[in-house]
């Protein structure tokens, strides 16, 4: 798992958080599927209550896969409206493309955020090298709601290298912290977002816990990518599961003292944020307040007023039937 690394004892230390820790409502397993045209993703959020994720809205776990030679596949043309996607490649490579004129290879540690916003069209595939050869594919692809007064923002992409992300050590100097979006006690991470988040990847060494200081307003979600360990001190988790907190001002994790040899610490990717607490109408690509709004969104679509493929990369792919 070589996102962008470093020693945390060498880096700015968070401070232990003083408040009342979170306890864990909840812990799941995310089911499998496959996306796009046929790559394997964990449903991270599956069988959690929206209220509890908001603003939150979906997030896969794309692989983690070893391809062999052809086997590498993404998605072809698809529209979105309403809300941020946020791709965040862990191992392996991944193009994106969209209608905006936005676009660009993500790799080890690099994120590519894109608000939808009003509409767009977008692509992500596996770059043709990476088809020829296989390789590893590891990532993560996130949706994050926005509020209905941006729901027509104009479309953007922010393209963040993996060297841009703010990297923190814990307080005891055992754990790194990859801060790649919102603010942590001060530090800020590179990502601008409509929607007050934050997004962290953690690696936590055997044996060690992380506590992290988290505003109490943010809702609390840490999701197992690789690695064995304990949430709020009581809930064990691993691989593929996704632990809801409570309120409260700290994140409890730690690790198990023993880790598998493929993945030698404990991996979480650590997210809150502000709930909108507005309604949602999610249907396929389009997150919205209303059903009005979403058969609209696919008249617009089928109109053309989401954008249009641009005449370079046509032979990339056709859009999704409406």
């Amino acid at each position: 798992m070589p996102a962008i690394s470093a020693d945390p004892i060498a880096l700015p230390r968070l401070p232990q958080s003083q408040g009342q820790e979170r306890s864990v409502i909840s812990v799941t397993t995310a089911p499998t599927g496959l996306e796009g045209e046929g790559f394997p993703v964990r449903r991270a959020f599956a069988g959690v209550a929206q209220s509890l994720l908001d603003p939150f809205v979906h997030m896969d776990q794309m692989g983690e896969v070893e391809y062999q030679p052809g086997e590498p596949k993404g998605t072809p043309w698809h529209p979105h409206r309403g809300f941020e996607t946020v791709t965040y490649m862990i191992d392996g490579t991944f193009q994106h493309q969209d209608s905006n004129g936005g676009g660009g290879l993500i790799t080890n540690g690099d994120t590519q955020w894109m608000t939808a916003g009003a509409g767009i069209l977008h692509i992500e595939r596996p770059p043709e090298p990476l088809i020829a050869s296989g390789g590893l594919f590891h990532g993560i692809q996130l949706w994050v709601n926005l509020p209905s007064r941006l729901k027509w923002s104009p479309p953007r992409y922010q393209d963040i290298r993996g060297g841009q992300v703010r990297l923190l050590g814990s307080s005891d100097g055992a754990s790194l912290v990859r801060l790649i979006a919102g603010e942590l006690a001060g530090q800020e991470g590179p990502g601008v977002t409509h929607t007050p988040i934050v997004m962290v990847h953690a690696t936590i060494t055997p044996g060690s816990t992380l506590v992290l200081p988290w505003r109490r307003d943010f809702n609390a979600l840490a999701y197992v990518l690789a690695g064995s360990g304990v949430a709020g001190g009581a809930h064990p988790v691993r691989t593929g599961q996704l632990a809801v907190f409570g309120d409260g001002e700290g994140l409890r994790l730690a690790a198990d003292s023993q880790q598998e040899s493929r993945h030698p610490a404990l991996e979480v990717l650590v997210l809150g944020g502000q709930p909108i607490r507005e309604p949602v109408a999610w249907y396929g690509p389009f997150v919205m307040n209303t059903e009005e709004e979403l058969r609209q969104a696919f008249a617009d679509y089928r109109a053309g007023r989401l954008g249009q493929i641009p005449a370079a990369h046509l032979e990339l792919g056709t859009p999704l039937a409406p």
